[in-house]
């Protein structure tokens, strides 16, 4: 298996891996609560995050297995300053008026905590990554990284790639393949988050 390019019209299955990966992830149940709707709040939120990528044309990779399915994918904001669609912007309006103004205000103070350990460089931010549980420990998500810092390798501006990580077993996981912990920080009393970069090759 290997990592290809997606686009807009992936879309739906970028979103569909990833709230697979991410739906017991502590940020999403911090954001998002003990609501009985928990997992249409979900696909809403991780929609609105991979439609910020497409909507803008920005990186999107994914693996897919022999079956043509798609089994892992990430994510990525480049370093330039991209403005955002119109589009995008009525969105996010209305992703929190259906999400609700609690949520929005706990997401927002995850990621006022997350934006400290970001460089001032400019680099590739890898936003959300995530491997379909019956593939995971096959080092999918390393390929999709590999990817990732490539991109950050030939981009002329960009110093390298960052990312943070809300799962503290993933903490040596990006350690063992060179990132550097920049620092962490409990949010609000409920979890602690993890910012890392590595500069690129």
């Amino acid at each position: 298996m290997k990592v290809v390019n997606l686009y807009k019209d992936d879309a739906e299955k970028v979103v569909d891996v990833l709230c697979e990966a991410f739906y017991d992830y502590p940020v999403m149940h911090y954001v998002l609560g003990d609501k009985k709707d928990y997992d249409k709040r979900l696909f809403k939120i991780v929609s609105f995050f991979v439609d910020n990528r497409a909507l803008r044309n920005e990186p999107m990779f994914g693996i897919k297995n022999a079956e043509n399915k798609l089994v892992a994918a990430a994510i990525v904001t480049l370093p330039e300053d991209i403005p955002q669609p119109a589009e995008l912007i009525k969105r996010r309006e209305s992703l929190w008026t259906e999400i609700g103004s609690e949520e929005r205000k706990r997401y927002e103070v995850y990621g006022k905590a997350a934006s400290v350990f970001r460089p001032k460089e400019l680099q590739h931010h890898l936003n959300m990554i995530g491997v379909r549980k019956a593939y995971r420990g096959k080092g999918l998500e390393h390929q999709l990284i590999t990817a990732v810092e490539d991109l950050a390798t030939n981009h002329p501006i960009s110093a390298g790639v960052s990312l943070d990580t809300e799962v503290e077993s993933n903490v040596n996981f990006y350690l063992h393949l060179g990132y550097k912990l920049i620092g962490q920080t409990t949010v609000d009393n409920h979890f602690t988050t993890w910012g890392f970069f590595k500069t690129k090759r």
